[in-house]
């Protein structure tokens, strides 16, 4: 490897062709970068610098070319970007709308710098740019009415082209400018040197690469040219165009979908920054294979497409499910929706049952919605579902019933509400408060059914044609108060934002606050309206309590119709067990553990004792600071007593490492408690365990009826507080999970009041449906730490695991129970009062 400083004017000028090799990332500089670059020439030129650092550029020699020929291993963006500025002054000049001092610069910059005019051979343009940037880089030498207008390259350059004739300096001192730019000419000298090594050791001063830009690179470099043109036309390009490809920003990543490649193939979610890692390590695993690998990857790129757009052989209902469902943005269904296509491409399944399972997903996703479950459980769901199916008898056959059978025997945070659930959720819930993109799905569903008559209420609702209506107005006006009559400021209290009392209209600001009669009969009203739920409305009189849980009740038959309960015929052919999550609020005293989950692979196991040494185990060969800290630290150290360096410490105990052992002999539910304390400390998602229970002893629905009423009966005591105090939590409604929820002013931030059988929690859960902008909050609440829990009045858990999309940040209140009626008046305090300052002392900070 050779390194030195020299002028990129003295790098351009002494290569004959510099061609960008296909496992490179297509060009992605934006007006934004150009901008930059060029306020940087400018500045040289002002404050008399003698040169600008312009980054390093790492080549190799063409083995198929001459030894001028160089392949850019790092630096394209940047060559490009150059290449681009010194083409636009050229063609600035051959057009006559800049005129230079000096005569000769044109010859300058296309001889020397631009073309190859000693070895054209059968292009004589020096830069040779991936597929389709090349096409429109060689554009640009041509007639501007056939510019490839959609493509970065163009678009630089016309910012140049554009930018240079304002002349904030002569086109003289911009080349001059130009010549001033200073690089770091890397060359490697093969096969000393690894290009594929060298790259992924490279900090470049250009866009970091994303995961998918990785994985091409360690895909395509190990090959010869040859190979690599081949394995990019046949694979790669493909699989980025079915399933990178972001219409937005015109640019392609397939980091998304390469993680949920790896969720199918390795029973285990990836973490967005360790794709790349993943992806190697399973590639590394079949040496040989890496054809293989790339046919099956563009396969299921080409299912993945399918999921986003929907193939045009798909009948009508299935292409509307899969329309619905990107509606609903539920990315965490399409590892198991792809498994599902090709089940379907294999003759497995068919297309019809293609289609119930995508119905049966929407139900399962929008009545937990209602239901107010939290959304964090899901990607675990699905990224086992496919294999919870075949487990029964190793077969997919009876596909649709087995698929209902694992949905509905779900439990706790995991559950598919049945009928009663969520008929009370669509009766109570605060629906306008819902995300918009909920709401949409939810209005157009009741608008649309599955009628061939359809009205496009998406594209209305995103245009602010269409809005959401109150029926009885968000202002109680003295005509409205009579039309309710008694009781009237408690029911407008009650029903406003609930399902019963929206629905859509053009024209909410005409409607406003009008008396319902006005409403309905005046010009564009209800009785005018072409949307079937208000034709319904504009049948009604009145519009009181009465009308209210007439319709509620309507729109709920309505709504059970178009979303069912996945009630199942399938009888499994074995026993099969309760499955129960580490964070699932369920009393394990008397249960026998059969077998484990835990991050994606199941284990038997003879006893409790027996897994839980073997977790623990687990999680310290991930990290071994955390238990040697714990057997060295004295007994106030809390989990300490439970770790040794001998076993003479204890009556039972299982040796984890050398001169470490773990106490074992505790109560089922202790060794419970102990090992959430534990994946706090190892942050660790609680859901990643799960176990497998025999149910002999299980007093079942039974224990299960009695939690849900303990919880219901604390929700219908502290709730009404909880709001009060907070004003949040408006949406929240007394309910058997172990949780409630409050919006804040912050999209994506939701604060939450936990009620556990061992503790009390108010909690700040972060979630705007992206792993990475989830991050980008937590971080910047993180900055401010100091200073939020000097505001809270004592030090917060913060938690932002790796491959867990959401983030928290909490409290916790020990020693109480939801299931001692004399520990509530505690609870109620700790939850209305810290929920309070929690709220208070994070919102400064993310407004």
């Amino acid at each position: 490897m050779n390194g030195q400083g020299k002028l990129l004017t003295h790098y351009l000028k002494n290569a004959d062709k510099l061609i960008i090799p296909v496992y490179q990332r297509n060009y992605d500089w934006r007006e934004e970068h150009c901008k930059k670059l060029y306020q940087d020439l400018v500045r040289t030129i002002q404050n008399k610098k003698r040169w600008h650092f312009f980054g390093g550029i790492v080549s190799v020699s063409d083995p198929m070319g001459s030894s001028s020929d160089y392949l850019v291993i790092d630096g394209q963006q940047r060559i490009t970007t150059v290449s681009l500025l010194l083409l636009a002054m050229a063609n600035l000049i051959k057009d006559g709308k800049v005129v230079p001092e000096d005569d000769t610069l044109y010859a300058q910059i296309t001889k020397k710098y631009l073309v190859d005019e000693i070895n054209p051979k059968n292009r004589k343009v020096k830069l040779k740019p991936i597929k389709g940037d090349q096409d429109a880089y060689d554009r640009l030498w041509g007639d501007p009415e056939n510019f490839a207008r959609s493509s970065n390259i163009t678009q630089n350059y016309l910012f140049f082209y554009n930018e240079i004739q304002k002349q904030a300096i002569t086109i003289d001192q911009l080349f001059k400018a130009v010549e001033k730019l200073q690089i770091i000419d890397i060359t490697l000298t093969p096969p000393d040197d690894d290009p594929q090594l060298v790259f992924e050791s490279l900090n470049s001063t250009g866009l970091e690469l994303n995961e998918g830009d990785k994985i091409r690179n360690f895909v395509l470099m190990g090959l010869d040219i040859e190979e690599q043109e081949r394995y990019y036309d046949s694979y790669w390009n493909p699989i980025e165009k079915n399933a990178g490809y972001d219409k937005q920003n015109n640019s392609y990543d397939v980091s998304p979908f390469i993680r949920d490649y790896l969720s199918i193939k390795n029973k285990k979610i990836s973490s967005m920054k360790d794709i790349y890692t993943d992806f190697k390590a399973f590639a590394d695993k079949r040496t040989g294979e890496m054809e293989e690998i790339m046919k099956d990857l563009l396969a299921y790129a080409k299912r993945y497409n399918e999921l986003l757009v929907g193939h045009q052989s798909f009948p009508t209902k299935l292409k509307a499910s899969i329309f619905r469902l990107n509606r609903f943005e539920s990315s965490v269904t399409r590892p198991f929706l792809m498994e599902v296509l090709r089940l379907q491409e294999e003759g497995i399944l068919t297309v019809d049952e293609v289609t119930e399972t995508c119905r049966i997903v929407e139900s399962y996703l929008l009545r937990r919605i209602i239901c107010d479950l939290p959304s964090n459980t899901l990607a675990k769901v699905f990224l086992t579902l496919s294999s919870d199916i075949r487990r029964f008898d190793g077969t997919y056959n009876m596909f649709i019933e087995k698929l209902k059978y694992v949905l509905t025997s779900k439990k706790e945070k995991a559950a598919f509400p049945d009928d009663e659930a969520f008929a009370e959720g669509l009766k109570n819930k605060n629906i306008y408060a819902m995300p918009p993109r909920y709401k949409a799905y939810l209005f157009e569903r009741l608008e649309n059914g599955d009628s061939s008559e359809y009205k496009e209420i998406y594209g209305r609702l995103d245009s602010g044609e269409y809005t959401i209506e109150h029926i009885m107005p968000q202002k109680l006006t003295p005509v409205w108060i009579s039309e309710l009559k008694d009781d009237a400021e408690t029911i407008h209290s009650d029903w406003l934002h609930r399902l019963a009392n929206l629905t859509l209209t053009a024209y909410n600001s005409k409607y406003s606050n009008s008396p319902f009669s006005e409403k309905k009969t005046m010009q564009d009203g209800y009785l005018q309206s072409g949307i079937k739920m208000n034709q319904r409305v504009a049948q009604k009189e009145h519009w009181g309590l009465a009308e209210l849980e007439e319709r509620c009740g309507y729109l709920t038959q309505q709504a059970i119709q178009l979303w069912p309960y996945a009630a199942s015929s399938y009888t499994p052919p074995q026993k099969q067990y309760d499955e129960v999550a580490l964070d699932d609020e369920i009393n394990l005293t008397g249960r026998t553990l059969v077998k484990y989950r835990f991050r994606g692979m199941e284990h038997d196991t003879t006893s409790w004792a027996e897994m839980y040494a073997a977790v623990l185990k687990e999680l310290h060969n991930a990290d071994k600071s955390y238990l040697n800290y714990l057997a060295d630290a004295d007994d106030s150290v809390e989990l300490s007593i439970h770790v040794g360096r001998t076993a003479e410490n204890y009556s039972s105990c299982v040796k984890i490492d050398e001169d470490i052992y773990v106490w074992t002999g505790t109560a089922t539910q202790y060794k419970i408690n102990l090992l959430r304390k534990f994946f706090e400390q190892y942050k660790q998602d609680p859901s990643d365990l799960v176990f497998f229970l025999d149910d002999a002893k299980d007093t079942g629905s039974e224990d299960e009826a009695e939690r849900h009423k303990i919880r219901r009966k604390y929700w219908e005591k502290a709730l009404p507080l909880i709001q009060k105090t907070t004003g949040s939590f408006q949406n929240a409604n007394p309910q058997k999970n172990n949780a409630v929820y409050g919006g804040t002013n912050k999209p994506g931030v939701l604060i939450s009041c936990v009620a556990n059988f061992d503790s009390a929690r108010v909690e700040i859960y972060i979630d705007q449906g992206d792993y990475d902008k989830n991050r980008a909050v937590y971080r910047l609440l993180e900055t401010h730490r100091s200073e939020i829990e000097t505001a809270y009045g004592k030090a917060l858990t913060w938690v932002c695991q790796e491959g867990v999309r959401g983030c928290r940040i909490y409290d916790k209140m020990t020693e109480v129970s939801i299931t001692k009626e004399d520990d509530w008046d505690a609870m109620i305090a700790f939850h209305t009062q810290q929920a309070k300052k929690l709220l208070s002392a994070m919102q400064p900070f993310w407004t």
